[in-house]
């Protein structure tokens, strides 16, 4: 399984995609001790006048004798540095804590705001902007662990029904929290609530400006998979801002193969009137 790999960016207006196990970009396959794992992934531009800003990591990983299946999105705003940055780097963060595999949840919270601080200290060069993130990191096919900032979602399906992993950190949520650190809430402009009247997410990596009012600590949750887990999605807002989770799980139920189910979603949240940049990926086990 050394050097199947996945790696897909996607910025301005050029997408990269290479692979060793399949010669079509956006999907993947692997056999993590016996299952048979697929993925794909589909990412589509918004309406807004801005470069897409959202990236994707899916790729496979061989660390001592165990099989790592790397996915994750970051939904970048105010410029694509701060989620091209976490594309390359957070992963590696996270893999290098010593205490990854015996006390998984604290390394990867500890390797988050790492990650977080290495952004804050390169924020002239890597701008004013700031991105969430949701990564999973499938352990040997068994164990799924799921860590996210922001609003991108992770979501499984077990018999047809779906099970969110994420948690959606909306500023609404966190008021007392925001309020605490000398930050405030606001609906205007609109009817979104923002930090101080800023940003529509409570917990980003980057947002130097705010920062002192933000969080970049994840939550984190673990899954052990089973007989009756079909897949997983990784989406970002674009999907979820016109989609439940139930929704998105029955919209593709019945697609075997995960690049067609991932570009299905995506379309189906453009007929439904999504207007932000739209990002998915989706990991089959059956």
């Amino acid at each position: 399984m050394t050097g199947k790999e996945i790696l897909h960016k996607m910025k301005a207006k050029a997408g990269f995609g290479s692979s060793s196990d399949t010669t079509e970009a956006g999907k993947g396959k692997s056999k993590m001790f016996g299952k048979q794992i697929t993925h794909g992934f589909h990412l589509v531009k918004g309406q807004s006048n801005h470069a897409m800003e959202d990236y994707i990591v899916a790729k496979y990983k061989q660390v001592d004798e165990n099989e790592l299946g790397l996915f994750a999105i970051f939904d970048g705003h105010l410029g694509h540095d701060v989620p091209d940055y976490l594309c390359s780097h957070l992963f590696e963060n996270i893999l290098n804590e010593p205490d990854f595999w015996t006390q998984t949840e604290h390394a990867i919270k500890k390797a988050y705001l790492i990650t977080d601080e290495k952004i804050l200290k390169k924020a002239v060069e890597l701008g004013k902007g700031g991105s969430t993130a949701v990564t999973a990191i499938l352990i040997n096919g068994q164990k799924l662990v799921v860590a996210n900032v922001g609003d991108s979602r992770a979501v499984l399906c077990r018999n047809g029904v779906a099970k969110q992993l994420s948690v959606d950190h909306e500023p609404s949520k966190e008021r007392k929290e925001i309020e605490d650190r000398g930050g405030f809430v606001l609906k205007m402009p609109g009817d979104v609530a923002r930090v101080d009247g800023q940003l529509a997410v409570a917990r980003a990596f980057g947002d130097k400006s705010l920062k002192e009012h933000l969080s970049s600590e994840p939550d984190v949750a673990m899954e052990m998979m089973d007989e009756d887990t079909e897949f997983f999605i990784l989406g970002s807002d674009g999907l979820w801002v016109v989609m439940s989770n139930q929704e998105a799980v029955d919209t593709i139920k019945d697609i075997k193969d995960p690049k067609s189910a991932a570009k299905h979603l995506a379309e189906e949240a453009l007929r439904r009137k999504s207007k932000d940049d739209i990002s998915c990926v989706v990991v089959r086990f059956q």
